[in-house]
């Protein structure tokens, strides 16, 4: 017995118990419950959790099977994400969403638009997160509705086969939910508030967490400077909270992503507590710049002085309060971070490069794999990279140690279209088009995504729009750029009233008063043009 068939039985059981409830058609209540399968969002985080887990297994396996994922900042554009993807790829197999902190300071504040920067609203992060899994599940409403539309015709063609058909459809129909990773930037506060934001998460269905090793309310974008990262001790302390949050929740295999930005970030706000030499938190402080200190004489009013290396030293204080960590300590800083991490409750890892360079990665990977074999990164693809640039410098580099003749480019001018069709740019954009294969193999990642694309694509295509519809293309503007290559390409939303769930309320309304239902599919609905 399939599943519909059990769904129709469950029904009618129920409704031939209930004397009243003679209109109830038994099938019409199971297409609603098919249509509904996730009731709560910890339904989903369960659910995604697993999916999560299993790819996780399936990667330290075969490093080819890596997971991807976008950033998406609103349901629809989730939604449509999730929609292009079954029509192409016919599956959404290793597909997940990313929800970006920064593109919920810059898009979804009540404050208008902010820097990355901990300054937006705390539950709008979560609010965001409920409003995508909406959009998936009436993505899943939508294209059941219409198998089921197309059943009834098929039963009232008497098409026996394309009713097998259909029915096989709706047995195996793969949702649009998938996992979402999350950002919790550097958990809002202590670990309290970290452990109370994490909560209203997993509530909204997040199963992946990412937390930063930032101060909270000094915390900056990855790629901007002035991050001040904290010891070892509160991150911990954070990581903790987000684990209980689940596991109240009976979220029991949830994921938590550690993110370190210690490879850029030169500052600390405080001094690590250490209780004797080569502990995590001596290891921290070992990082300092300073000055050690040879009497009392080198001590100025206010100075701090810590024991290091069996020695007095006074780090530097900066005039905000901060302190300074040596140069060229970053990837010694990241690889003690991730390792501390991975031993202590998280998942995976997040390491914020200033580059998207396969080899610099790969060499804090492996010396963090020396300790923890097993080793995941979650990787930024960041539009805040010039991948242009990076990939052909990359390339002139390689072609310069080669021995190449390299005279006929400008190392500092690569980004210029005069060099869009030399070899040298063939190779780099053929260096991006793997760099996702090439990561996954050498340098240990397993999920990679692209934070703030539909954040540029959303400008593109507006500008692309407004500079003819304003000017002198008129309706032309529109009808040649974008209803006309919705309707060649397919994209089901040219049929907004559809997509936005006109026909599934039309069924509803079918469902509840039967011929007395007030449709607005006839024959003057405009989406018969489509």
């Amino acid at each position: 017995m399939s599943n519909y068939t059990k769904e129709i039985d469950a029904v009618a059981k129920v409704r031939n118990a209930n004397s009243t409830w003679s209109a109830i058609n038994p099938e019409s209540a199971a297409r609603m419950r098919i249509q509904n399968r996730f009731r709560t969002g910890l339904d989903i985080a369960r659910y995604t959790a697993k999916i999560m887990r299993d790819d996780m297994a399936a990667y330290d396996a075969d490093s080819s099977q890596y997971t991807q994922s976008l950033g998406c900042w609103h349901g629809f554009i989730g939604q449509q994400k999730l929609i292009a993807i079954k029509k192409h790829l016919k599956t959404t197999k290793k597909r997940y969403l990313y929800l970006s902190g920064w593109m919920v300071a810059a898009l979804r504040s009540e404050f208008g638009p902010l820097p990355d920067q901990s300054m937006h609203e705390k539950t709008s992060v979560s609010s965001l997160i409920e409003e995508l899994y909406t959009f998936l599940r009436q993505a899943d409403a939508r294209e059941l509705d219409q198998l089921f539309m197309d059943l009834d015709a098929a039963r009232e063609a008497g098409d026996k086969a394309k009713e097998a058909d259909l029915l096989n459809q709706i047995e195996n129909f793969e949702t649009h939910v998938v996992p979402i990773v999350a950002d919790i930037d550097a958990g809002f506060g202590n670990p309290e508030a970290t452990y109370l934001l994490a909560k209203k998460m997993i509530e909204a269905g997040a199963c992946c967490i990412q937390i930063e090793n930032q101060v909270s309310d000094e915390k900056q974008c990855g790629h901007q400077d002035g991050k001040v990262t904290v010891p070892h001790s509160d991150f911990l302390a954070k990581i903790n909270a987000v684990r209980y949050a689940f596991l109240e929740l009976g979220v029991d295999d949830g994921v938590i992503v550690a993110r370190t930005d210690s490879l850029g970030a030169g500052l600390t706000k405080q001094i690590a507590v250490t209780n004797e030499p080569g502990d995590l938190g001596d290891q921290y402080n070992s990082f300092l710049d300073g000055d050690y200190v040879q009497s009392a004489e080198d001590i100025q009013n206010g100075d701090v002085v810590i024991k290091a290396n069996g020695k007095l030293l006074k780090p530097k204080r900066l005039a905000s309060g901060l302190f300074q960590f040596r140069k060229d300590t970053g990837i010694d800083r990241v690889v003690l971070d991730c390792i501390t991490s991975l031993q202590n409750g998280a998942d995976l890892l997040w390491i914020e490069t200033e580059k998207p360079h396969v080899g610099q990665i790969a060499e804090m990977v492996n010396r963090i794999r020396e300790a923890v074999p097993n080793a995941k990164l979650v990787y930024n693809n960041s539009p805040s990279f010039n991948w242009t640039l990076n990939f052909r410098q990359q390339v002139f580099d390689a072609m310069q140690a080669e021995g190449k003749d390299v005279s006929a480019y400008d190392r500092e001018k690569l980004m210029s279209v005069d060099y869009d069709e030399t070899e040298l740019a063939k190779l780099a954009d053929e260096k991006i088009r793997t760099f996702q294969a090439d990561a996954a193999r050498e340098a240990g990642i397993f999920h990679h995504l692209i934070t703030l694309p539909t954040y540029h694509t959303a400008a593109l295509s507006t500008d692309n729009l407004a500079k003819g519809y304003f000017a002198d293309q008129g309706m032309l503007a529109y009808v040649k750029g974008v209803q006309r290559q919705e309707i060649r390409q397919g994209i089901a939303c040219v049929k907004h009233q559809n997509m936005a769930g006109s026909d599934i309320g039309d069924n509803h309304k079918e469902y509840f008063a039967g011929e007395a239902a007030l449709k607005a599919g006839g024959k003057d609905n405009t989406m018969n043009q489509f």
